[in-house]
């Protein structure tokens, strides 16, 4: 088969280094793809929401599957596009339908949907700008903190956690009336805050049956001891050591079949990748959020640990039958420790030169925001290169990973010393 996949980041690598290693994919495309990509795959400069020019690349090369890494092109449509065009019709599109992908792309219809299908999750109201001091009235309703999300996509930095009511007002005025996140805040989920621990439950589905994947805990404050302002991950293990079979055994039954179930129920299409963000509330899980796609940094954990022939498993995914699909995951524990841009989540700079990376030895290095200039490798994002090691418990994964990045450099490279300190 020749693959097409979209995306950039660290996720796209570890789903690439995975697409590659089976017998059923003969070519794989990455669009746009980074330095690490390329040495795996034929990187093309496309924009995945560029709906024609994914096209134009289909057509022309063949391509049998499109697998989407990120969000963005999930929430502006593509598998409706696929379906609804002759020429792709066939071609499947691992990731959920428009519909589908609300789930992500609006809070206040992902917990519309928890509501709906009693699926456990915190209290919470929606508001707009004209509606702003209802919401007000509705913050002096709750016990501190207080939590405002964004109700679009706001590159996960679109939820603020505020201990003063006075200053939660302040910030939902600036959210609704000042257009904080843009049009993404054009309209705000205020909910009680839930106290516990969090962890990630990733589930592929092709509509009626599923698999859970391995559980993925990230870390995604910038400073260590979980201070500082919120990334897009710092790192991540798996399996989480306190996802015992009994919380396990609450999540599958409380949540995710009530999620598929649901999906099935209001004639939703799904054929991808559920990501649910739990909370463990005392030994009781709770959702936070469903995104639509696989997380990042937790793919650089994710697929190091499934033995399965991850192409195959998308196949069954198209053809709804994941139910005669065969799950086979390693036992062992996979880290891994996110390598950032000094000045990251803020203000950085893009194009330094990174050195050591042909000197690493026994564990794997994701790379997220990678170009190749000149000849070299250099970064080109916020967040620069994952180094993922395998290990018998996450403590020996995690100093593997560690012994590894002290090889690599680049000007103002920053990474935690702490991952899995909360464990």
């Amino acid at each position: 088969m020749t693959i097409l996949l979209l995306g950039s980041g660290g996720r796209e690598h570890a789903l690439a280094w995975k697409i590659v290693q089976s017998n059923r994919c003969s070519k794989l495309f990455v669009a746009p793809g980074n330095a690490g990509t390329a040495t795996i795959a034929i990187n093309l400069e496309i924009n995945p929401t560029d709906f024609d020019a994914v096209k134009k690349v289909v057509v022309e090369e063949n391509v049998d599957m499109v697998v989407v890494g990120p969000e963005d092109p999930l929430v502006k449509g593509i598998y409706d596009f696929f379906k609804q065009d002759e020429l792709l019709q066939n071609i499947p599109v691992i990731g959920p339908s428009k519909v589908g992908a609300q789930l992500e792309g609006s809070k206040e219809f992902a917990k519309k949907f928890l509501v709906k299908h009693n699926i456990p999750t915190a209290a919470y109201d929606s508001f707009t700008a004209e509606s702003v001091e209802k919401g007000c009235d509705f913050l002096e309703t709750l016990n501190p903190p207080f939590v405002l999300k964004a109700d679009g996509l706001a590159a996960g930095k679109g939820v603020l956690i505020i201990e003063d009511l006075e200053e939660a007002k302040i910030e939902l005025r600036n959210m609704l009336v000042n257009q904080k996140f843009g049009q993404a805040s054009s309209k705000v989920v205020i909910e009680e805050f839930l106290d516990g621990i969090e962890l990630s439950c990733f589930v592929l589905t092709d509509g009626k049956n599923y698999k859970i994947l391995p559980t993925a805990k990230d870390y995604k404050r910038i400073g260590e001891g979980d201070t500082g302002l919120n990334t897009g991950g710092m790192g991540a293990v798996s399996p989480v050591p306190f996802a015992d079979a009994v919380l396990m055994e609450k999540i599958e039954n409380r949540i995710v079949k009530p999620t598929i179930d649901g999906l099935q129920k209001d004639g939703i299409e799904y054929k991808g990748f559920v990501f649910i963000g739990l909370i463990n509330v005392k030994g009781e899980p709770m959702v936070i959020e469903y995104n639509v796609r696989m997380g990042d940094p937790e793919t650089e954990v994710v697929m190091p640990r499934i033995k399965s022939d991850i192409v195959a498993l998308f196949q069954s995914v198209a053809n709804q039958t994941l139910n005669e699909a065969i799950l086979e995951i390693d036992p062992r524990s996979a880290t891994t420790i996110m390598m950032v841009s000094g000045g990251y989540p803020e203000e950085y700079e893009k194009e330094k030169i990174i050195t050591g990376l042909d000197s690493i030895e026994g564990s794997i290095a994701f790379h997220a925001g990678t170009k190749i200039l000149n000849g070299n490798v250099v970064t080109n994002g916020g967040r620069v290169i994952a180094m993922t090691s395998y290990g018998d418990t996450f403590q020996e994964a995690i100093k593997k990973s560690y012994q590894n990045i002290a090889k690599l450099n680049f000007d103002k490279m920053y990474y935690r010393k702490d991952i899995g300190f909360d464990l």
